[in-house]
């Protein structure tokens, strides 16, 4: 009696085992706690502000072409340029602007440093009133993983991981969607965040859900996907290797009787 019950604990446990193993992942649909006519509250969105080294464009447009070419580099003479001049900030926030010289704009956003340019060419009553454009030039996120890697650039100021992740082709199949890290350097400090993309509620409350710029996106594989890189890999999990210990389980058995 007590091998025919040994062999019946090891026959269920051997069936729970191939069952678990052929069940559908359930960390792979993104929203699963977001019904219909349900509303979240989305995180204030973190605005991207100009630091060092970043590249942008600006444009300054006026009623007369003469006088936007006072502003507008261009590369050959006489050629006005109609998307405006590229910037690189230099170490200590600063570019330097046709006209106007030496302007600081580290720490601005995008409509700030628009205002501050077009208050400036006004106060020097070079012109009246002059329409000034800011462009995001070489802006851009970092991702890894399994995940399109490479680089996203931003092209909107309220730029989300949702728009970087879309915007590199979906994560694959094989990524963990529960534990997506963000790395986000702040004054050259750098700290870590985890979004789990299966959670609508998570998602967009976290701090992370707007993005900066060389914020880095990295998603892990999942343990199958690890497992592949294993001598073994995922035989352990399919279900020809619990038909096989099945069978030496009866074999086994058959001894006792």
């Amino acid at each position: 009696m007590k091998t025919r019950h040994l062999f019946f604990s090891m026959v269920v446990a051997t069936i729970v085992a191939m069952l678990s193993s052929c069940s559908t992942p359930k960390d792979v649909a993104y929203f699963q706690d977001f019904n219909p006519g349900q509303s979240i509250v989305v995180q204030n969105p973190v605005e991207i502000k100009f630091k060092a080294d970043d590249e942008i464009r600006i444009l300054v447009s006026t009623r007369e072409k003469e006088l936007s070419d006072m502003f507008n580099l261009t590369a050959n003479t006489g050629a006005s340029n109609v998307g405006g001049s590229r910037y690189t900030i230099d170490s200590e926030g600063n570019i330097r602007f046709p006209q106007l010289g030496k302007i600081h704009v580290a720490g601005l956003n995008r409509q700030e440093l628009q205002e501050t340019v077009r208050e400036q060419i006004m106060a020097k009553q070079l012109v009246r009133d002059p329409i000034v454009t800011v462009d995001y030039e070489n802006l851009y996120i970092i991702l890894l993983g399994d995940v399109g890697a490479g680089r996203v650039k931003i092209d909107r100021d309220k730029f989300t991981l949702l728009d970087a992740i879309g915007a590199s082709g979906d994560l694959k199949i094989t990524g963990q969607r529960t534990n997506v890290k963000v790395i986000r350097e702040n004054y050259g400090k750098k700290s870590v965040y985890e979004v789990n993309l299966c959670s609508a509620e998570d998602l967009y409350a976290s701090p992370v859900y707007y993005l900066q710029q060389n914020d880095v996106v990295y998603v892990e594989q999942n343990k199958m996907q690890k497992r592949n890189s294993t001598s073994n890999g995922n035989s352990t999990v399919t279900p020809a290797f619990w038909m096989s210990i099945a069978t030496f389980l009866v074999g086994v058995t058959s001894w006792f009787k």
